[in-house]
């Protein structure tokens, strides 16, 4: 929903007082009225911006509130306005919180008064259609789906689902290995967000009808959350599968023997064959993420060996090293004999 200027749409200062707006509005609505300028559709979409404009500022409660959104959209923007502003705590309710939720209706006699009886029947009732903007009525609502023209006839506007809002949600490898929730803030209310498992970072997870309240009687909008998976100390994901470093010792990896390998889903013992290299890699099946469209399904788990030479040698164990090394004739390679 884009925010409109509704100072800029009437050629005023935001300072300016009634009078000068009532002013700039009366020649705007002489010069595009659709009785002046019949057919001309360009002339009749000034004609309801500036109507719109002058319905906002010139009732001094919509005017507060409409300065006070306008003042807080100009510090969003200058802090770098990124993503979507959030309207949703300026948003009237019918019969509820937001101030009031009809627009104001001008009398045939101010009318007259301000146009000197042109008799122009003036006002959004002799163009049908949606005559108020979503902005318009996101702020100040509507009476039962009615907006009042001029001469307090009654225009019926179409019901509009509601704002699509969006939300950043950064989790951890292990929070979507079993799923998780989050508390999200969305104007005045708080929900519970789950989270299901198996998502990625550039996931979308949708949240029917906790966006933007609908307006005149429509649906509320959804609720996305952008979601970020953060890296893991010891886990490098690669779709649904997972992949770890696993040092093992000298000894181990010659002899062969069992190690204990820690998963999202407890710990499982592997088997290590004698005469196992360092990068060996070993599979094990359905220990990785669960998939996302198919949560009980999981990927699977793939461990690399790195050998890793044993802490506190004894010098009896290091000579039996060498002992080994020159029977392999490798003694001179290491002394450079």
């Amino acid at each position: 929903m884009d925010f409109k200027d509704y100072y800029v749409s009437l050629g005023v200062s935001p300072d300016a007082d009634e009078k000068t707006i009532k002013k700039a509005y009366q020649k705007l609505a002489k010069k595009y009225h659709p009785d002046v300028n019949p057919g001309d559709k360009a002339a009749e979409a000034k004609f309801k911006e500036s109507t719109e404009a002058y319905q906002a500022i010139s009732d001094p409660e919509k005017r507060q509130k409409y300065d006070e959104l306008r003042q807080d959209y100009q510090a969003w923007q200058n802090r770098g306005g990124r993503g979507e502003y959030d309207y949703g705590r300026w948003q009237t309710h019918p019969g509820g919180r937001g101030g009031s939720n009809q627009t104001h209706t001008m009398s045939p006699e101010e009318f007259a008064e301000m146009f000197g009886g042109s008799g122009r029947s003036g006002g959004f009732s002799d163009m049908g259609g949606d005559e108020y903007s979503d902005f318009f009525s996101t702020l100040f609502g509507g009476a039962g789906g009615q907006a009042q023209g001029f001469g307090g006839s009654s225009v019926r506007r179409r019901a509009r689902v509601g704002q699509d809002l969006e939300v950043e949600v950064q989790v951890t490898l292990e929070e979507i290995y079993n799923g998780t929730t989050r508390i999200i803030r969305v104007g005045e209310k708080q929900i519970e967000a789950k989270i299901p498992k198996g998502v990625r970072t550039g996931s979308k997870v949708r949240i029917a009808g906790q966006g933007g309240p609908g307006v005149s009687g429509g649906a509320a909008g959804n609720l996305y959350l952008n979601i970020t998976v953060s890296s893991h100390a010891r886990f490098v994901r690669d779709g649904d599968d997972l992949k770890v470093d696993l040092p093992i010792d000298f000894y181990r990896a010659v002899l062969g023997g069992e190690v204990s390998v820690r998963t999202f889903g407890g710990e499982v013992l592997l088997k290590i064959p004698p005469l196992s290299q360092s990068g060996k890699k070993f599979r094990l099946r359905g220990k990785g993420m669960p998939n996302l469209e198919k949560p009980l399904q999981h990927g699977d788990l793939l461990a690399e060996l790195s050998i890793i030479l044993p802490e506190g040698m004894s010098e009896q164990e290091i000579t039996t090293l060498r002992e080994l090394a020159e029977q392999r004739g490798i003694t001179e390679k290491i002394t450079g004999k």
